[in-house]
């Protein structure tokens, strides 16, 4: 499943960020492989909004298509 796939409210895992560039960037943010995060809105057409904590993150429609996650479980949230 990719990232712009997620629906808000729900929970995920990233699987993979391919680009190695904006996998980089992305660690800074708290987005990285193994890392539980949210969907807090989704935008129709637009970015996806991520939250990690207190802190929410756009993500453009077409980098979200290239994040791999697993949907997550409510068991599996921390």
């Amino acid at each position: 499943m990719r990232l712009n796939q997620v629906n808000k409210g729900q929970r995920f895992q990233i699987i993979s960020i391919p680009d190695k560039q904006i996998s980089t960037q992305a660690i800074r943010l708290g987005i990285y492989e193994g890392a539980k995060l949210a969907c807090a809105y989704k935008f129709p057409a637009g970015p996806v909004i991520i939250q990690n904590g207190m802190q929410e993150i756009a993500i453009g429609r077409e980098l979200a298509k290239k994040i791999e996650v697993r949907l997550l479980d409510k068991g599996d949230v921390k």
